[in-house]
């Protein structure tokens, strides 16, 4: 990955999200880059998919749609009746087109930070936990122990923040991008499959 200069896109995201959004993306960064350290990733990129996630979050709907529907970005039923769902997609495509971001790896961490997917890299895994742990978060249910999970077994973090996700949506009767319930059965049925044959999570 070419050298980014990190100050100046922390500069960029300050000018474009509000205080309380700024203030959860550097403790994304934070969140992001010690995973990264604590799993071996690469924190270079940790930090900047961590600063640009939620580059877009702060767009209007009209504005989400509008890039989406200029560039050809797919928008399923849900996502058009939810436009706030888009800012992962339309994120990951100001990430390239905005702020020159190049690394696929890092792209791909900012486009399925809200709803994983089957097969997540280590760095998509580390910064879709690090969105839900930062420091600033308070009241998400089970979070003590979603920390603690975070850094001693990713996949287990990953499950108990997808059912978490999925029991919350469902209690508010919102309606569920069906990427997010995909990405919680694959992991449940790969926890069971690796804990019968009796060794640690894997990818």
């Amino acid at each position: 990955m070419k050298n980014v200069d990190l100050r100046k896109l922390t500069k960029a995201m300050e000018k474009s999200l509000d205080n309380k959004r700024f203030e959860h993306t550097m403790g994304v960064e934070y969140t992001a880059a010690a995973l990264a350290m604590r799993y071996g990733a690469s924190v270079e990129k940790a930090l900047l998919a961590g600063l640009l996630h939620d580059c877009a979050k702060c767009l209007s709907d009209e504005k989400r749609l509008a890039v989406c529907e200029k560039h050809n970005i797919s928008i399923n039923d849900i996502e058009r009746r939810n436009p706030s769902l888009l800012h992962a997609k339309v994120g990951s495509f100001l990430a390239m087109d905005e702020y020159h971001v190049e690394d696929f790896e890092v792209i791909n961490a900012i486009l399925n930070h809200t709803t994983g997917r089957p097969g997540m890299s280590l760095l998509e895994k580390i910064v879709f936990i690090a969105d839900y742990i930062e420091p600033n978060r308070k009241n998400a249910p089970n979070l003590d122990e979603i920390r603690r999970l975070a850094f001693t077994d990713l996949n287990k973090a990953l499950v108990y923040i997808l059912k978490d996700t999925l029991d919350y949506l469902g209690s508010k009767g919102t309606e569920t991008d069906p990427m997010t319930r995909k990405t919680y059965e694959y992991y449940c049925e790969k926890a069971e499959k690796i804990t019968e044959k009796g060794y640690a999570y894997g990818e």
